[in-house]
């Protein structure tokens, strides 16, 4: 059973701005609430029961959006609004299942794992990054369902158009396990269309497992002088570790340019109208 997630959230953001020169990107209202809320509800409709942020000293406004108190108490007491009460009870909740961790040098995404080590308990953990928004259906539930099926590290994959590839991590497949899932070699990342191993693309949910620390540990930094997470992984396949990429059925949204920021908010909003559309029948 997977109980624990990690989700990064120290990055700077620079192709958001300027909104993120003085805002978290992972607060940017999407359809009327925060981008990092969708992450937290698609981790406790997954089962999660932790999930530990790791932030920098910089987006500290992350913490602060969860202990904001006397924010809250001081308008309840004033306005006595439902909606209000209904608000601060969900942060309350959401609260409860969080813990922060800090990463105050951008050192990349596998140095972020990293200052996890100490509080992860169990073999398998699940990562989840914030630009990536999987709507419609739960992705993260569903990788935990192949990774009780095969026992194994699970990736997300989606098939993209071959002439994008040089935009994506790219899989180098093994074998078709079933209709969703691949075992997988290695990754490529942003290869020439000519070269792409497949047209299945990394997207952001991993179940990882815990010895992917001791890799991490012993890493010099790579492209950019930062730590690649996908290099602890690459070397895990080397030892024989078997990870799974997961083909999830849901749609993709990317929220970390302006542009796919723009559309995320549109994509939602439709799905809300729709459902809305849908009980007034």
């Amino acid at each position: 059973m997977i109980k624990q997630a990690i989700i990064p959230l120290a990055g700077l953001g620079t192709r958001l701005l300027p909104l993120t020169s003085v805002f978290a990107k992972e607060l940017l209202p999407i359809n009327g609430k925060p981008g990092l809320e969708y992450i937290i509800n698609e981790c406790i409709d997954a089962g999660i029961k932790q999930i530990i942020f790791i932030i920098s000293k910089r987006k500290m406004m992350i913490k602060k959006y969860f202990y904001n108190d006397k924010f809250y108490k001081d308008l309840i007491k004033k306005k006595k609004d439902p909606r209000i009460i209904e608000e601060y009870q969900k942060i309350l909740k959401y609260r409860k299942m969080i813990k922060f961790v800090y990463q105050n040098k951008p050192k990349g995404t596998g140095d972020a794992v990293l200052k996890t080590k100490k509080y992860i308990k169990d073999k398998y953990f699940l990562m989840l990054l914030p630009d990536d928004l999987i709507i419609k259906k739960n992705c993260s539930k569903s990788m935990i369902q192949s990774h009780k099926k095969f026992k194994s590290s699970v990736m997300a994959s989606m098939s993209v158009n071959k002439k994008t590839v040089s935009r994506w991590g790219i899989y180098k497949l093994n074998k078709k396990l079933n209709i969703t899932d691949y075992l997988i070699k290695g990754v490529v990342e942003k290869p020439k269309i000519k070269e792409a191993p497949s047209n299945k693309a990394v997207i952001g949910r991993y179940i990882l497992p815990k010895k992917i620390f001791s890799k991490l540990k012993n890493l010099k930094p790579g492209k950019g002088g930062e730590i690649h997470i996908t290099d602890a992984i690459q070397l895990l396949i080397n030892d024989n570790e078997k990870f799974i990429a997961h083909n999830f059925t849901g749609k993709y949204l990317d929220c970390g340019t302006m542009d796919g920021y723009i559309n995320s908010s549109k994509e939602i909003a439709k799905l809300w109208n729709y459902a809305w559309l849908v009980l007034a029948m």
